[in-house]
């Protein structure tokens, strides 16, 4: 087996079939399958998965039920994978055209790769026009040593020896496994190649109280791998930078009462509480740590934001 794509699910009876059947839409010459790892789900995730067996011959439902998250069910994926190399992505996404060729074939060359990611197509205007897309020109990247390149778990693909190498993802991670993962593979080594032809269309949280929610633990991640990861570096003034960044927010309230900024504001201020709270839990300045450089992602969306008015 060639290639293994690995799609790691929870409760994803609503959107995994349009996962799938796009995967069923893929073309490339070499052997490939598709495992789902189910991490738990109480829902009709798996009588979906199994309306899909015809379509994807290749396809099998694993059991990742030992722990919640991600990382869990990624290894657990990979564990039961036949292929050489291995190409993550998500549930909740769709994957686009050619995807599958493009991946493999990159696999060919590079041992850890990872696609582009597209917002437009899974998310409403008050996302897509006014969240800075991760990932459409290139690899995210922190902007502290040992400044290294990151891209979503969702796009990632990986030669099998070099997953099992650095030990797969970190289980103990509940938020940015996949940021740590790439972390450790660069430090193990292996470079990370940007693959644009391979695009993933990635789907946001489309309620205000999920959006704020998921970038709020996003935000104290950011911390916790900044203090993993930041050696000795010492920030200048992070803590000015972070109450400049509050009173941004604040002076943009009224988008927060707005239809088509609400979503948008919502996560800004989800990356600002989730800083705050890393900050106090793991005893390290806020530091808004995963950027696309050279910008903050909260400076960026502030910008956004009052461009749109």
């Amino acid at each position: 087996m060639e290639l293994s794509v690995v799609m790691p699910c929870r409760n994803g009876a609503a959107t995994v079939g349009r996962q799938l059947a796009a995967l069923a839409r893929q073309d490339w010459p070499q052997p490939w399958e598709v495992i789902v790892a189910d991490n738990g789900s109480t829902d009709e995730t798996a009588e979906v998965v199994q309306r899909y067996e015809k379509a994807l011959p290749k396809l099998r439902l694993v059991q990742a039920i030992e722990r919640p998250g991600a990382a869990h069910a990624r290894n657990v994926g990979a564990a039961a994978a036949e292929g050489r190399a291995l190409a993550f992505c998500d549930a909740d996404d769709e994957v686009g055209a050619g995807w599958l060729a493009a991946m493999g074939n990159a696999l060919q060359e590079h041992d850890f790769v990872a696609g582009r990611i597209d917002i437009e197509k899974l998310n409403p205007p008050e996302i897509a026009d006014h969240v800075k897309p991760p990932q459409r020109e290139g690899l995210q990247k922190v902007d502290y040593p040992p400044y290294l390149n990151h891209a979503s778990g969702s796009s990632l693909g990986v030669k099998r020896a070099a997953h099992y190498a650095i030990g797969g993802f970190d289980e103990s991670l509940a938020y940015l496994e996949d940021t740590d993962y790439c972390f450790r593979m660069q430090i193990h080594g292996v470079a990370l190649h940007f693959v644009p032809s391979a695009v993933v269309h990635y789907r946001f949280k489309d309620r205000s109280d999920a959006l704020f929610h998921q970038a709020r633990m996003w935000a104290q991640y950011n911390v916790l791998l900044y203090k993993r990861y930041r050696r000795e570096m010492r920030v200048a003034q992070p803590w000015k930078n972070h109450l400049r960044r509050w009173r941004d927010l604040a002076r943009c309230a009224p988008r927060a009462l707005r239809r088509e900024t609400r979503l948008a504001w919502m996560k800004t201020l989800g990356t600002q509480v989730g800083l705050l709270q890393g900050a106090v839990k793991y005893g390290v300045p806020p530091i808004a740590s995963l950027t696309l450089a050279p910008a903050s992602a909260v400076s960026h969306m502030l910008q956004l934001l009052d461009r749109a008015f």
